[in-house]
Formats: C-alpha cells, sequence, structure tokens
C-alpha cells in the first residue's frame, strides 16, 4: 500500500500528477525497533502534525514531492513495522537508498536494538559493494529527563558504522525532522556523484598545420612548394585516482618559436 502526501505548490499537484512525475526519485526506509517512534517521525514530516498512536503491525510506504538544493524530488519513505528483531529484511534492503535508524533515547534495549539493523545494512552494502547512506537517529527528545542512552553513546555507535548521528523530537521540532529527511536526500546525491563512472578526458596535440618545403629549381623550371598537411594525436588524461601533473607539449616542425608547454592538473576539465 502507498500513500501520496503533496506539500502546497501552485497549480495544485494532484496524487496522479505527482505519481507520474518525470522527477527524480529517492527510496528511504525507516528502521528500528518497536516503540522507536518511526511512524511518528513519518507521520511529522510528511503532515507537521504529531500522532502519538499506531498499530505497530501496519507497513506503509508514502511518497511526497520536496526541494532540495532548489532542486525537485520525490521521496518516496517506507515506514516499516519490525517489532523486536528485524526480519525480512530484503524487502527493504534492496528498495531503499538510503536508511534512518531509529531509537528511543529513554530505552536501552530500544539502542540497543539497532546495532541489528547497522550490521544488516553494513553486511547488505559489503554484499552488494555498494555505499548506502545510514542515518542513525535518536528520537523522543523531549523525553530527556528519563533519558537512559546518552548522547555520546549515540555519537560512538554512529562512528562505529559510519552513520551520520542526530537527536530529534517526532513531538517538538519539524524542521529537525524535515532536516534530517532531506539529508539523506543530499546524501544520496552525493553518493551518486562518488559512484558515476568516470569519463577520460582527452586533449590533442597540435603537429605542423602546413609545412612548406621548398623545392630546388632544375633544368631551369620555376621552384613549387608541395604542401603537408597536419596530423593530430589524441592524448587520454589520467583518471581523477591518478594524482600527478601531466605535460604536454605542442610542436612546429622546422620552427624557430619556442615549443609551448600546457601543465593539466588532476581532474581538471578544458573546454
Amino acid at each position: 500500500m502507498s500513500s501520496v502526501f503533496g506539500k502546497p505548490r501552485a497549480g495544485n499537484l494532484g496524487p496522479e500528477r505527482l505519481v507520474h512525475s518525470s522527477i527524480p526519485e529517492v527510496n528511504v526506509a525507516i528502521l528500528g525497533c518497536r516503540g522507536a517512534g518511526k511512524s511518528a517521525l513519518t507521520v511529522k514530516f510528511l503532515t507537521k502534525r504529531f500522532i502519538s498512536e499506531y498499530d505497530p503491525n501496519l507497513e506503509d510506504t508514502y511518497a511526497s514531492e520536496e526541494t532540495v538544493g532548489q532542486q525537485p524530488i520525490l521521496l518516496r519513505v517506507m515506514d516499516t513495522a519490525d517489532q523486536d528483531v528485524p526480519r525480512n529484511c530484503k524487502r527493504y534492503l534492496n528498495w531503499a537508498q538510503a536508511f534512518l535508524v531509529v531509537y528511543s533515547i529513554d530505552d536501552r534495549r530500544n539502542f540497543e536494538g539497532c546495532s541489528q539493523y547497522l550490521e544488516i545494512i553494513a553486511h547488505h552494502a559489503k554484499e552488494t559493494q555498494h555505499d548506502y547512506p545510514v542515518l542513525l537517529l535518536g528520537n523522543k527528545l523531549d523525553m530527556a529527563q528519563y533519558r537512559q542512552v546518552t548522547k555520546s553513546e549515540g555519537m560512538t555507535l554512529a562512528s562505529k558504522f559510519g552513520c551520520l548521528f542526530y537527536e530529534v523530537s517526532a513531538c517538538l521540532d519539524f524542521e529537525a525532522v524535515q532536516h534530517v529527511f532531506h539529508e539523506a536526500i543530499r546524501e544520496v546525491r552525493r553518493e551518486q556523484e562518488r559512484s558515476a563512472p568516470t569519463r577520460p578526458l582527452f586533449i590533442s596535440e597540435e603537429r605542423s598545420i602546413f609545412h612548406q618545403a621548398p623545392l630546388t629549381a632544375k633544368h631551369g623550371l620555376p621552384s613549387c612548394t608541395f604542401n603537408t598537411l597536419s596530423t593530430v594525436n589524441y592524448k587520454e588524461m589520467p583518471t581523477v585516482a591518478q594524482a600527478k601533473l601531466v605535460t604536454v607539449k605542442s610542436s612546429r616542425a622546422q620552427s624557430k618559436r619556442k615549443a609551448p608547454t600546457l601543465t593539466l592538473l588532476k581532474g581538471f576539465k578544458i573546454f
């Protein structure tokens, strides 16, 4: 089952137009043990409202058109319904491009359960040889007086798995919750840019355009000129991974001019 949430826009984007839009899409799965506040965070982000009671057995996918970095994006969010342990993980591992792993700061057992999800994602990334952005979220910051998990513990766990870390409250601050979802989108974009194949850059080395070779007059015949067309050699620039300077020299045959030198730094493009 899938639901669509559209933000107010000029032209009144309806659900049908939103779903069939040609704008880029990003899939984000929200994971965590029961009681972490996954659904509350999802609804807060989509509607700016806080709802405290949810059926923990319901799983749903939502879509919302967002603008991140002045670029439109169709964000799809899977609000998973695992209970106390991960189960049937392939349904979201093969679907999502980024993961939000949520725990409640007032529940030690809830926090400890996050490690299982982080390990599953890490194993999936190794298996597929692909890096997936992961954000670890300490939810229910409004319950800080009952805190059982310190902020430093959350940061340590995030550092262990190479995650971003945030503490938020689905009850209080919409901007902080929105920032987390938008950061997931930005991380997906960064990962796509990093994994994009690098196209080799070619530059040309020009040799003599026209080489004039005068012929000596013989037997009283006037001298003539023979024209030779230049050849162009193409040289492939090294990929960005090669950290060295490349020097390309351009010369003209039988020319008294000093040969010019063009120095290129790795990764620079020439237009």
